[in-house]
């Protein structure tokens, strides 16, 4: 049982709809008196605020977060019990529909699991990869190997068994690998980009400068990166008491579980906002000015193969960079205020099921050297 003043929770109402404003507080309170009417007051607050949000004004939204709250002081006592599991409704709208939606996405996980285990496969015995730029991607590839099965085996599971429960300690740690992990593969694709510029601008020097060493504390940076913001975002959110379990997502997400609290979440959010600010716009920052030194040198080369060599190289990384970052700063630089429960799932879906996907058929069908490596192996296990 976690103890909460009702006057932490509910102190928002003079900021609440102009409308609503003009009723009397005395008068609000007296329509709900009797326990019939307190429980429909309970239901229609708890509605229009973890529901129907992206409808309503700011300030209405607001108010009927409050109003809910208010009534869950007083039926439980001035105390909010502890939530012990959660309820995805997920995709639930979409009814007959779902066991198109798990072929779908089983057939998509398939397909990113056996190309991400190709690369990484490929990588470690052909020795023409041996290089920066093939260990950087079955890094990656490997980052999104687990990271898929951090979130996509539950996905699955509830499309098929409907409003199958996940528990606090069960969300908690698909929380903390999914921001570690998707935190993680920002920097390494920024280690990627890092790379390409060395390869391209500093050839010389490349094999000094891109050592193993080098390498290997990128790759340490990129994971550490994302296992102190995961231990920040995350003890920060489970401190919150709950007072709802029903989560509008298919996973456990930030801003989706965070509506569910009891509290003001501002200082949640402020933490959040920063640190998506900081993983998504500085990687992007880097990445970018990479890219602006690399097109000069890119445009010197003297044959036109080898700058479609370097371009598409280069192409391959750059269409990874702008799906991913695209999605994740939409999903969560945009304003609350254009938060839309359909979007924000469609936008869900694409960075956790589609975008993996991309990973493995970018750099594997349109990859030379990985095309070719895969050749080799197939011809020396044939032979």
């Amino acid at each position: 049982m976690v103890n909460v003043p009702c006057k932490e929770v509910w102190g928002l109402d003079e900021e609440v709809y102009p409308v609503i404003l003009q009723m009397n507080r005395e008068q609000l309170d007296g329509h709900y008196r009797e326990p019939q009417q307190q429980l429909h007051a309970l239901h229609a607050g708890y509605t229009c605020c973890f529901f129907n949000h992206s409808s309503l004004p700011d300030f209405t939204q607001k108010y009927c977060c409050n109003l809910h709250k208010r009534f869950v002081c007083r039926t439980q006592g001035k105390n909010f019990t502890g939530v012990k599991e959660f309820i995805f409704l997920g995709f639930s709208s979409f009814g007959k529909h779902q066991f198109t939606l798990f072929m779908v996405f089983l057939n998509i996980y398939t397909l990113t699991l056996a190309g991400n285990i190709i690369i990484v496969t490929i990588t470690c015995i052909d020795r023409h990869l041996h290089t920066p730029m093939y260990f950087f991607l079955s890094m990656l590839a490997s980052s999104e190997t687990v990271y898929t099965l951090v979130i996509v085996p539950r996905i699955l599971s509830s499309l098929i068994f409907h409003k199958h429960p996940i528990s606090l300690a069960g969300c908690t740690t698909q929380m903390f690998f999914f921001v570690t992990l998707a935190i993680n593969n920002c920097f390494l694709l920024t280690a990627m980009g890092y790379d390409r510029f060395v390869a391209i601008c500093k050839p010389l020097r490349y094999t000094v400068i891109m050592s193993k060493k080098t390498c290997a504390q990128l790759v340490c940076g990129s994971f550490g990166t994302g296992l102190v913001m995961a231990v920040l975002q995350v003890t920060a959110m489970f401190k919150l008491p709950f007072c709802g379990k029903v989560v509008d997502h298919f996973f456990c997400d930030i801003y989706p579980v965070m509506k569910l609290s009891c509290t003001d979440t501002t200082v949640n959010e402020i933490i959040n906002y920063s640190v998506s600010s900081f993983v998504i716009l500085v990687p992007i920052g880097l990445i970018f000015i990479s890219y602006v030194l690399i097109i000069s040198p890119i445009l010197k080369i003297a044959s036109a193969e080898g700058r479609k060599k370097t371009f598409a190289t280069c192409a391959s990384h750059l269409t990874v960079v702008i799906v991913h970052y695209g999605c994740a700063s939409i999903s969560y630089l945009k304003p609350k205020s254009e938060s839309s429960i359909d979007k924000d799932l469609l936008l869900s879906v694409t960075y956790t099921i589609i975008t993996p996907l991309l990973n493995p058929v970018v750099y594997s069908l349109r990859n030379k050297e990985v095309k070719d490596a895969l050749h080799r192996a197939v011809g020396r296990n044939i032979s």
